[in-house]
C-alpha cells in the first residue's frame, strides 16, 4: 500500500518550510535511515530521513518548492514488492491524518480529485477520513496500513490491527505501536485556510503591502517590495508578541574594561594555536557566573509559576543573511574561556550556512546582543522569549571618568539588561548588573 511521506516539523513552532533539495530520486529504493531531502526553516537547513522502507515512486513536491506546509505530503513510497500499477487512481489525502489509498468505486459518490502537483510546492486536496473517527469505525472497505514488520509482530502476537492506532506516518501502524500495544491519538489534519485580511490602524487590508503602503500616501511603483522570507515572518511574529506581550524595562550601567582587555591579551599569548579568546567569549563567562550568584534572574515566566533554571544556557545574537539568530552555549557557567571560544566559532559558522539543529537556538535562559564592534555606543533589545533577561552590549571607548577625585581615562562599556518584569524586578536586575559589573572590571574572579 503506497505510503506518504509527510513534510516534518523540525521545531515546535515550525508551520511551513522549503523543500531546497531532493537527495533521492524517483525509482530508488529506500531504507529506514536514509536521508532523503533537505529542508530549510526560519532558521536552519535540515536533512530528513525516512522512517520507512521501500521503493520511491512519485516525487510530489519539486525541489526548491517554498511555503510547503507542515504534514503535507511530499512524495510516496511503496512497500517491497508492491507493483507501480497500485498507483493508478491513487489520491493523495488533503491532511495529515489518514490518506485513502484506494479510488472511489460507489457510482452514487463523487470520485474524489487526483492529486495534482503544483510548482510552488501545493497541491490539490483530495478526500480524507475524519481523524476522529476510530479505527475501527472507517469504512469497512478501506486497507489497515501497517509496515511489514509490524504485521509479523501482531500476528506473532495474536493483535487485531484493527484495535492499533499507528503513530507513523499517515498513521502507518509501526513496529513500537504493535509493542506497546495501546491505542494512540491521531493526529489532527492541517486544515485548509483562507487568508484572511490583515487590520490595521487604517482598517482591514487585502491587498497586502501595496495596499498598506498606498493607504499611507506612497504610490504603488515607487518602490521594490520583496516579499518576506520564512525567517523574516517568524522574527516580526515572534518579537511583535514579545514587545507587545512581556512587560519590559531596561537598565543599564558602564564597565571599565581596560583589566579586561589586558587579561584577554595575556591570554592570547600563552593560549595554544588556534584558540583565540573574544571580549565576548568573556562576557558569555562573566554573564554565566553572574546567573549563577543571582539565580533569581536566571529564570522564565509561566503561566503556572516562574521556573529558576539550574543552568546559565547563554545565547548569543548572530546576524546571517535576512535576519538573526541565536545559537546557545549550555551550561556555559562550567565551561572555561578557551571551550566557549571553541563552541562560539562552531556555533556562529554553523548559523550562518544555516546548518544548527533546533536543539542549537531554541531555548535558553538568557541572551547577549553585542552591536560593539559596528560603534553602537548603547542600546536596549528586545527579549526573547522564554527568556527572563536580554543583554545589550555597546562599544568600549576612551571615556573621561572620576577616580579617587581627579578626572582620568578608561576604556568604557556600556551595557543595557532588558528585564521581563514578571519575573526580574528592578533590583533582581540591579543585584544581578552589580556582580556583572564587578566580574568584567576584575576579569580575574572569573577564574575563580
Amino acid at each position: 500500500m503506497p505510503i506518504e511521506i509527510l513534510m516534518p516539523a523540525l521545531s515546535p513552532t515550525m508551520e511551513e518550510g522549503n523543500l531546497t533539495k531532493w537527495l533521492v530520486a524517483e525509482g530508488d529504493e529506500v531504507s529506514s535511515g536514509d536521508v532523503l531531502a533537505e529542508i530549510e526553516t526560519d532558521k536552519a537547513t535540515m536533512e530528513i530521513e525516512a522512517v520507512e522502507e521501500g521503493v520511491l515512486v512519485k516525487i510530489l513536491v519539486t525541489e526548491g518548492s517554498t511555503g510547503v506546509k507542515v504534514n503535507a505530503p511530499i512524495a510516496v513510497l511503496l512497500e517491497d514488492g508492491e507493483e507501480a500499477s497500485v498507483m493508478d487512481g491513487y489520491v493523495v489525502g488533503g491532511s495529515s491524518s489518514v490518506a485513502v489509498a484506494e479510488p472511489v468505486t460507489d457510482s452514487t459518490k463523487t470520485p474524489s480529485t487526483p492529486f495534482t502537483p503544483l510548482s510552488n510546492g501545493r497541491h490539490d486536496e483530495g478526500r480524507a477520513v475524519d481523524p476522529g473517527v476510530r479505527r475501527d469505525e472507517r469504512d469497512i472497505g478501506e486497507r489497515i496500513k501497517a509496515s511489514p514488520l509490524a504485521k509479523r509482530i501482531a500476528k506473532d502476537k495474536g493483535l487485531d490491527l484493527s484495535t492499533i492506532t499507528g503513530s507513523g506516518p499517515n498513521g502507518r501502524i509501526i513496529k513500537v505501536d504493535v509493542e506497546n500495544a495501546q491505542i494512540a491519538p491521531m493526529t489532527a489534519p492541517v486544515a485548509a485556510t483562507t487568508p484572511e485580511a490583515t487590520t490595521t490602524e487604517l482598517g482591514p487590508l487585502r491587498g497586502g503591502g501595496a495596499d498598506y503602503l498606498e493607504k499611507l500616501g506612497i504610490p504603488v511603483g515607487s518602490y521594490e517590495l520583496e516579499p518576506l522570507d520564512g525567517m523574516r515572518r517568524i522574527i516580526a511574529k515572534r518579537l511583535t508578541e514579545s514587545a507587545r506581550d512581556i512587560p519590559h524595562f531596561p537598565l543599564n550601567i558602564d564597565c571599565e574594561i581596560d583589566a579586561l582587555l589586558a587579561m584577554r591579551k595575556e591570554l592570547n599569548a600563552q593560549a595554544p594555536e588556534g584558540v583565540k579568546i573574544s571580549v565576548n567569549d568573556m562576557l558569555i563567562r562573566a554573564c554565566a557566573i553572574a546567573l549563577k550568584q543571582v539565580p533569581e534572574a536566571n529564570a522564565s515566566f509561566t503561566p503556572d509559576g516562574i521556573a529558576y533554571h539550574h543552568h546559565a544556557d547563554v545565547a548569543v545574537a548572530v546576524a546571517i543573511d535576512g535576519g538573526l539568530i541565536t545559537p546557545i552555549v549550555r551550561e556555559a557557567e562550567n565551561k572555561g574561556l578557551a571551550i566557549i571560544s571553541a563552541e562560539m566559532k562552531d556555533l556562529a559558522t554553523r548559523a550562518r550556512d544555516r546548518k544548527l539543529k533546533p536543539q542549537e537556538y531554541q531555548g535558553g535562559t538568557f541572551s547577549i546582543s553585542n552591536l560593539g564592534m559596528m560603534g553602537i555606543k548603547s542600546f536596549s533589545s528586545i527579549i526573547n522569549p522564554p527568556q527572563g533577561m536580554i543583554m545589550s552590549v555597546g562599544a568600549g571607548a576612551a571615556r573621561p571618568i572620576v577616580r579617587d577625585g581627579e578626572l582620568a581615562i578608561a576604556t568604557v562599556m556600556t551595557v543595557t539588561v532588558t528585564c521581563d518584569h514578571r519575573v526580574v524586578d528592578g533590583a533582581i536586575g540591579a543585584q544581578w548588573l552589580a556582580v556583572f559589573k564587578r566580574l568584567v572590571e576584575k576579569p580575574v574572579t572569573m577564574m575563580l
